[in-house]
């Protein structure tokens, strides 16, 4: 089988456990996060100076770009029969594309607030340190959809906040609420699937979590997740909080 199609487990009996195809932060990395800032910051630009009209058509791409870039991962995999139930789309990332999805058709807000607070945070952390350097290179199936995907992840609430949307701290419980209401069957999910998604079950392949099991040991990592998010919530709602403070000091 070409290198290109190769998945996680493949990598590892062929290369073992250990092996990274690229360092972080390494040329490559910095190479991805470039592509990737400047294609969302280009969008962006893009889109403020749009009309409303086309603003719908951008989204709309988007939203479409998501699904395909998905459905890519999921077809390769079968089609070259890696396919195994760790890749059902029900790592967060994969199902706020879905709510990417709801929100083009619906235009929710709620959906809105839940792209703002937990997948721009989530996908630019994933960018930032990825779970996914365990293929034979950066030029594979799984590297290029992991890039793009969160890249477009992080465009598209990036999108709708500088078309106008603003987020609020007071819907915060709606936030919470989607994140823990998702996460509790998934955690029972994963038992009889052998999955990770959420990546609770165990803290293994993923940066972030094996930093929480050196802080607390494997059998409370999971609780680093608390401060964790509390962390991300303060830095995408303080801005605004402010904001509203000011303007109420005004009046």
């Amino acid at each position: 089988m070409n290198d290109f199609w190769k998945s996680y487990d493949i990598t590892h009996a062929e290369f073992g456990a250990d092996y990274r195809c690229y360092p972080l932060y390494g040329g490559i990395h910095l190479t991805e996060l470039a592509l990737s800032l400047a294609f969302i910051a280009g969008m962006a630009w893009w889109y403020r100076r749009s009309s409303a009209r086309t603003r719908r058509r951008i989204l709309i791409g988007v939203t479409l770009l998501l699904v395909l870039d998905e459905a890519a991962l999921l077809l390769g995999m079968e089609l070259t029969g890696q396919w195994n139930w760790s890749y059902l789309p029900l790592h967060l990332c994969s199902i706020n594309v879905f709510v990417c999805l709801y929100n083009t058709i619906t235009d929710r807000n709620w959906c809105k607030e839940e792209l703002y607070a937990l997948c721009i945070p989530g996908a630019m952390l994933a960018l930032l340190c990825p779970s996914w350097l365990d293929v034979p290179s950066w030029w594979t199936l799984i590297n290029l959809h992991s890039v793009s995907i969160h890249a477009l992840l992080v465009l598209y609430p990036t999108l709708l906040v500088v078309g106008g949307y603003r987020p609020s701290p007071r819907r915060i419980p709606q936030v919470l609420a989607f994140l823990f209401g998702s996460a509790l069957p998934i955690y029972f999910l994963n038992k009889p699937l052998g999955t990770n998604f959420y990546f609770l079950n165990n803290p293994y392949g993923n940066i972030i979590t094996s930093t929480f099991t050196e802080l607390l040991g494997e059998k409370y990592y999971i609780l680093g997740f608390l401060p964790a998010i509390v962390l991300a919530l303060a830095v995408m709602y303080l801005p605004w909080a402010l904001k509203e403070w000011r303007s109420r000091g005004r009046t």
